[in-house]
């Protein structure tokens, strides 16, 4: 039998316009949580549970550590299964949030997702994946606590499945909204059926700060969905009055507007819509 003892980590620090009470609502409570990363059930104390959606799979987890508003941790034992290792040796995925205050209002993010592996390949790249694709969620994190704190956003997400390279993705959906670098506009009437500016356009993320008819923000993302199937997503964080009216009709010109990227004449998937807080 192999030891798991090779450790297994990816980090993140951010700094935050907001107090350490609009972090934690932020990053200890599912409708915070759900309001600019995955859509979460949580069970808020130490030995709760807590499950993060991830469209068709779900990620459940417990509580570790939960220590208002400075420490936030938790473990979920299934990562493995969930990327298809289900008889790995491997200790549970050890997630930590800490939250520093600093001088002038602002408030310190450090966030360590760890666990301790055989050294298989898989284990590496699954790591190094968690930094390709989650990290900048913590851009929408920073946007949440500083413009919508304590809000809860309706969210909604939208995918197609296509054989053929997921790195296509962004530079088609940037050749059709018209844009090419951060900073560039959106038109409101464009395939995301929102406006704003963008944050990021490189793979695997389009990023867009939305400022109208509602705020909030959007991403398309690019991704790899099996053995040379790709999939094609929009995922959507509104916020106020009408945002769920707005979500409903963004949202449903979606999978046109994905399916008229030209990346291929795959199968669609299917959409997925959901309040943020479930």
């Amino acid at each position: 039998m192999t030891t798991p003892d090779t450790p297994l980590r990816f980090e993140i620090e951010v700094e935050i316009a907001g107090t350490p009470e609009q972090v934690w609502h932020a990053i200890a409570t599912a409708e915070g949580i759900s309001s600019w990363f995955l859509p979460t059930d949580l069970d808020g104390r130490e030995g709760g549970a807590i499950v993060t959606h991830m469209g068709d799979t779900s990620s459940p987890g417990r509580v570790t550590g939960w220590d208002p508003p400075r420490r936030f941790a938790y473990e979920e034992p299934e990562w493995a299964a969930m990327v298809g290792h289900p008889e790995a040796d491997v200790t549970p995925l050890t997630n930590e949030f800490l939250v520093e205050a600093r001088s002038g209002g602002t408030c310190v993010v450090r966030v360590t997702s760890s666990a301790f592996g055989t050294g298989a390949d898989w284990e590496h790249e699954f790591i190094d994946e968690m930094g390709t694709f989650y990290e900048p969620f913590f851009d929408f994190l920073r946007l949440y606590v500083e413009r919508f704190p304590g809000q809860r956003a309706t969210q909604r997400e939208v995918d197609i499945r296509f054989p053929g390279d997921p790195e296509a993705v962004i530079p088609a959906a940037a050749r059709s909204l018209g844009v090419a670098a951060p900073g560039d506009a959106v038109p409101a009437d464009a395939g995301l059926g929102v406006g704003g500016t963008v944050m990021r356009v490189a793979f695997p993320y389009l990023m867009v700060d939305v400022d109208a008819p509602v705020p909030g923000y959007v991403h398309v993302l690019g991704s790899l969905a099996d053995e040379g199937v790709a999939s094609a997503q929009v995922s959507a964080w509104l916020f106020g009055p009408g945002a769920e009216e707005v979500a409903d009709a963004a949202a449903a010109g979606w999978r046109p507007w994905l399916e008229g990227l030209g990346l291929a004449a795959g199968a669609p998937a299917g959409a997925a819509g959901s309040d943020a807080e479930r």
